[in-house]
């Protein structure tokens, strides 16, 4: 299995913050990123291949990647036009690297331990949602239907739960967004997120719903976001 983290985005929302880097490298407390913490669970959890897509300060990324990796396999794939498309073109772009089991997530995610753990357990494709949780405004939401997610986005809001874009999608599954994901590319179809693909061919992509009960994974958009999870993390400590 490897772990895709999507990384080209430009994380404006941060102010000064990302301005000399990609958001990943926000710090959380002391001497850890979101992507050092995110690459010490992965490799805790046996995965030793990462592709990352990158874009916005691309070679600030590669360089600190390389200082924290070990011995992770990291292969980068760069999206020079991250200002102008969504993170499904660098999925696009980093295609050919992509052809087994996948846990997708993005490279803002802050995630606890026993959450990577659930999903890498789920015999089936899943991707993580908290079905208690209040569903929010902007942010993703996962249709269910029969036991198994038929719609991601963050306009859908019936027969819905909050939903993280954390997934472990076995190769079969994974394929047939992969395609389609090429076809929305071909047709020029670059500026919107990934999951529209998905939904396209949620028939026959089968992805489960992992209900995480409220433990810790959450996107870190504005500084907001960093001290509420910073806040959980030093009570956690």
């Amino acid at each position: 299995m490897k772990a895709l983290i999507l990384n080209s985005g430009m994380g404006s929302r941060m102010g000064e913050e990302t301005r000399n880097h990609p958001k990943c490298m926000t710090r959380l407390d002391g001497e850890d990123t979101i992507l050092s913490r995110q690459l010490r669970q992965l490799y805790r959890a046996g995965i030793r291949d990462v592709v990352m897509t990158t874009g916005y300060c691309s070679n600030v990324l590669m360089e600190y990647t390389d200082r924290i990796a070990g011995s992770m396999n990291v292969t980068y794939v760069e999206n020079k036009k991250y200002e102008s498309t969504n993170y499904i073109f660098s999925i696009y772009l980093a295609e050919s690297c992509l052809k087994e089991d996948i846990l997708l997530l993005h490279g803002d995610l802050v995630f606890e331990d026993s959450v990577l753990r659930k999903l890498l357990e789920t015999k089936e494709s899943c991707m993580a949602v908290d079905q208690a949780a209040e569903l929010p405004e902007k942010d993703f939401k996962a249709v269910i239907s029969d036991g198994r997610i038929v719609k991601v986005g963050v306009e859908f809001f019936e027969h819905a739960a909050a939903a993280q874009p954390f997934y472990k999608i076995l190769r079969n599954d994974w394929l047939v967004w992969l395609n389609e994901i090429k076809e929305f590319c071909q047709q020029g179809r670059v500026a919107c997120y990934a999951e529209a693909a998905l939904n396209a061919v949620s028939d026959r992509c089968v992805i489960t719903p992992l209900d995480i009960k409220g433990g810790l994974c959450g996107e870190i958009d504005t500084l907001e976001d960093r001290q509420k999870i910073v806040s959980i993390l030093s009570a956690e400590a």
